[in-house]
């Protein structure tokens, strides 16, 4: 089974940490198998059949615009699984709700809610900031039942109903805060019904009362920003109090009322009618839905129609409407039958698109959809072979940036290609510096990365589920397969990140590749076996502690989080996939990692040594029983100095792999995870070394490091190396070179150092 390592969070985790942090912050999400050639997806459960499960209400607003990565899960859903694409919140929403937390932080009172009963809490719920409401997501144990049990949402969807029948088209009412509290409501009874207790008929006649009120409102039909954002968080309520059948005939008017030359103009509206996608998304899951659209298929109508008048949308700010529309569309294939009358306005729309420029938004929605759910007659509708054609109309750039190297691109200039392998291969030497490591772990043959590089998010949400058959609802992926595996092919799938544009910067590049380089050289074994006891602290922690130090860039969020002092260092050893969060898993790996790394070395040492052999149990008793709680005053205290400021810079990871010194009385001779030190040439000269590669030798690492000066690493496969004549070589300015040599030919090849520049001190490494 090949796993790999994604952002995001598992399904149902994902959604409660984005109530106490943001749905689009880094989280987890959950393996993937995934072949090296991705095969058809196998086709979901059919809802209402043993085993489908509908899925969870919709988490809190937004706060965060940044979208990261984290990686190595467990538990994910198919491609065509994942939940409609959500625009992120515009600057001023989250500057509005940053603010409205911001101002009543110190007001927000929980007991304020769970006092409260009757009119008074409708009141209190009226007279809050919605900040204040927002917050009410995260509850938990008797607050939770004081908030949300069933007499109390009653009360307040009946005021809803109440407030609903006066809606006057803007928030003067509190109509938002009433349907947030609701939301709030059926969100934490879905993941915590132990505490709040179960819902009934009651609650249920109240909420239509409340929502049959709004949507019978002709204010709640106003294509204005003041109703923007009442109306879309009231769809949200439908799917929220799973009430998607009583009100298709809603989403049929927003479909059909939906005029792009208006609505586009009108901040928020794309995004309320958006929400809509939810409601059917989640309708699957939901009693008589099939029925419901069978007895009136007209929704099918509406749905193509949406699309197809609307796909000039595609490419823009908002293709995110016909995309989805599309998506949603195609889901109803699972029903044969719906066949008869659905098959046909596929096929349509996939003749509208094509696989490649703006119209291939269209046809990837098409071909997962037809590949999820109508595999075997993919020919009928256009999208046959569509993992190969949308690879090749999607990603036409193709580039070896090094052996162990090779990255595709929807588009990217040659200079900016050559940014972003430079740093790569750059990366090289500075992790096995701090890793100290002496080669791959054994049966690792992943001796090549695939960078895969998307134009935008959006692009890697389409694009990258349709091609590699993932779920996309995260900020990156790395996919790392078995790596014991003859011809498996490692990848990560990334994108630009455009808010520093025009300078490019591909989101996560040096964290995700330290995953590769982590797999590679540390972490023996597939995803799953380095997971089987809880390794995330260093995982994660080692990604964002390399990727922060390589790149001399201080950790902000992490410094602010060292002076909360939320967690023990002994806490941190037992961090797993499923009782983390953002800030656990990154900022305060991160802390974890730089503590040991720069205080306990030896330890980490110790600990690294029973990685790289697959012993986890062994590491496990270093750290929970050999180190326990040793450290965790001093590392207190070390996050006071830390917050204080001594975090700011970063350290110098040293002179790298602690490799012994190559035997021989020839010192140019160079030997089997061996170094030669001390070295030295004057400018325009060199240091000339050879090695004897024995027959079946897969991969040959050479590193240079220490000194000063600039000496450029070459190598050659045939004669003594020079810049005239050489197979490969690094010339980065310093010392810090790094050559990795796949399948090097039996018998004796050359290394040289050039000096750029006069050098003295300098170390090469050989390794394999």
């Amino acid at each position: 089974m090949k796993t790999s390592r994604i952002s995001g969070l598992p399904y149902r985790v994902r959604l409660l940490t984005a109530t106490v942090t943001s749905c689009l912050a880094l989280g987890l999400l959950a393996p993937l198998s995934q072949a090296a050639t991705p095969s058809p997806a196998p086709a979901p459960a059919v809802p209402g059949a043993p085993g489908a499960e509908r899925p969870a209400p919709r988490p809190a607003p937004d706060l965060a615009p940044e979208t990261r990565e984290a990686d190595r899960t467990t538990g994910s859903v198919a491609a065509a699984e994942r939940t409609p694409y959500l625009p992120p919140a515009s600057p001023a929403a989250t500057a509005r709700l940053s603010a409205s937390r911001s101002l009543t932080a110190a007001a927000c009172n929980v007991s304020d809610f769970t006092s409260r009963t009757g009119s008074a809490l409708v009141q209190q719920i009226k007279s809050a900031e919605a900040g204040c409401v927002n917050e009410l997501f995260g509850l938990t144990g008797g607050d939770a039942y004081g908030a949300f049990r069933e007499a109390q949402m009653t009360t307040v969807a009946n005021a809803l109903r109440d407030n609903a029948v006066a809606y006057p088209g803007d928030n003067s009412t509190s109509t938002y805060q009433l349907v947030l509290f609701l939301r709030a409501g059926y969100y934490v009874q879905w993941y915590h019904s132990a505490d709040v207790g179960s819902y009934g008929t009651t609650l249920r006649t109240a909420i239509r009362g409340g929502l049959d009120g709004f949507f019978a409102n002709a204010r709640s039909k106003d294509v204005t920003t003041a109703n923007a954002g009442t109306l879309g968080e009231t769809v949200t309520l439908v799917d929220s109090a799973q009430e998607n059948v009583r009100y298709l005939p809603v989403v049929k008017r927003l479909l059909n009322a939906y005029d792009a030359g208006t609505y586009n103009s009108v901040a928020g509206m794309p995004g309320a009618v958006n929400n809509i996608f939810t409601v059917l998304f989640r309708g699957h899951q939901t009693s008589g839905f099939l029925a419901a659209v069978q007895a009136d298929p007209s929704l099918l109508d509406n749905l193509y129609s949406f699309v197809s008048r609307n796909k000039a949308l595609l490419g823009g700010d908002h293709g995110y409407l016909p995309y989805n529309g599309a998506r949603e569309l195609g889901r109803f294939l699972q029903y044969p039958a719906l066949l008869p009358k659905l098959k046909p306005l596929m096929r349509q729309l996939a003749d509208q698109s094509a696989p490649s420029g703006t119209p291939a938004y269209l046809w990837a929605a098409v071909a997962e959809m037809v590949n999820a759910y109508d595999p075997t007659h993919a020919a009928d509708y256009g999208t046959a072979d569509h993992i190969a054609r949308l690879r090749a109309g999607i990603l036409p750039v193709s580039h070896t940036c090094s052996p162990s190297i090779k990255v595709l691109a929807q588009q990217v200039t040659a200079d900016n290609l050559a940014s972003a392998c430079d740093s790569l291969q750059k990366q090289d030497a500075f992790f096995h510096a701090v890793a100290r490591d002496r080669g791959p772990v054994a049966d690792d043959l992943n001796t090549t990365i695939e960078v895969v590089v998307f134009d935008t998010s959006f692009d890697y949400q389409v694009f990258a589920a349709a091609i590699y058959g993932i779920d996309t609802d995260n900020g990156g992926m790395y996919l790392e397969g078995n790596p014991a595996t003859p011809g498996n092919q490692p990848r990560f799938l990334a994108y630009e990140d455009t808010r520093v544009r025009p300078d490019f910067q591909v989101w996560n590049l040096n964290h995700e590749y330290t995953h590769y380089l982590d797999g590679r050289f540390n972490m023996y074994g597939d995803f799953n076996a380095g997971v089987s006891t809880p390794t995330i602290w260093w995982i994660e922690g080692f990604a964002e502690y390399v990727s922060y130090s390589y790149r001399k860039l201080p950790y902000d969020a992490a410094i602010a989080a060292a002076g909360r002092h939320t967690y023990s260092l002994s806490t941190l050893f037992d961090t797993t996939y499923e009782n983390t969060n953002t800030e656990r898993t990154y900022r305060w790996g991160y802390l974890a990692v730089r503590y040991m790394t720069e205080k306990h070395r030896a330890d980490v040492d110790a600990v690294l040594a029973k990685y790289r052999t697959g012993d986890w149990n062994g590491a496990r008793t270093l750290l929970k029983t050999t180190i326990g709680t040793r450290y965790d005053a001093d590392f207190d205290a070390w996050l006071t100095s830390c917050a204080a400021g001594a975090c700011a810079t970063n350290p110098d990871p040293g002179p790298g792999p602690s490799l012994p010194e190559c035997p021989g009385a020839d010192p140019r001779q160079l030997g089997q995870n061996c170094s030669r030190s001390n070295l030295s040439a004057t400018v325009a000269n060199y240091a000339y070394h050879y090695l004897y590669v024995p027959a079946g030798t897969r991969q040959l690492t050479i590193t240079t490091a220490g000194g000063t000066g600039n000496a450029d690493l070459y190598y050659s496969a045939s004669s003594w190396a020079t810049t005239g004549s050489y197979t490969s070589r690094s010339v980065q300015s310093g010392n810090t070179e790094t050559l990795t040599v796949n399948n090097p030919p039996t018998g004796y090849v050359y290394i040289s150092l050039h000096a750029k520049e006069t050098f003295a001190g300098a170390s090469v490494s050989v390794q394999y």
